[in-house]
């Protein structure tokens, strides 16, 4: 549970930023920056966001670079979320191929952030995947990860409940 007037702290992968410029993902991927830009939540973004980012075009790394610093925190991978990254492959919750969604997972884990937010359904927002994420994390003496496409993080306010 959030804190009554604290921006919730949303860890958003590569895909989210890209879905701010796909015709499918616009909508929800915007949504989630403008209520950031509100202050209602706080961009997370990782070392590994940023390398991944470094091969996209220049478009997509505008998202981000147009965005105000006090939307955005930036989280390093460290020995503690690397450590972790790899327990997901030995535990076969992701294959040594998606070892970048490993460490999403893992530097969100680590920086306790309030959910993270992917439109990757098949290695990362997927229910036996989240179910094996979490039990390494709970192994590992870490809270559950809240794992949700930016459609689950906050409705249109215009839509019915």
């Amino acid at each position: 549970m959030v804190a009554p007037g604290r921006a919730i702290r949303v860890y958003v992968d590569t895909s989210v930023i890209g879905g701010c410029l796909d015709e499918e993902y616009r909508e929800a991927s915007l949504r989630l920056f403008d209520r950031s830009r509100a202050g209602d939540a706080l961009l997370v973004i990782s070392d590994t966001t940023l390398a991944e980012l470094a091969s996209a075009p220049a478009v997509v790394r505008d998202v981000i670079h147009g965005l105000p610093r006090r939307c955005l925190e930036l989280v390093r991978q460290g020995a503690e979320s690397e450590a972790l990254a790899e327990e997901y492959i030995r535990q076969g919750v992701v294959s040594r191929r998606m070892l970048a969604d490993a460490q999403h997972i893992a530097v969100a884990t680590v920086a306790r952030v309030d959910v993270l937010v992917s439109w990757n359904f098949r290695h990362i927002v997927n229910l036996d995947r989240i179910r094996g994420f979490n039990a390494v994390n709970l192994r590992g003496g870490y809270p559950l990860l809240e794992i949700r496409s930016p459609l689950e993080v906050w409705k249109d306010e215009n839509e019915d409940l």
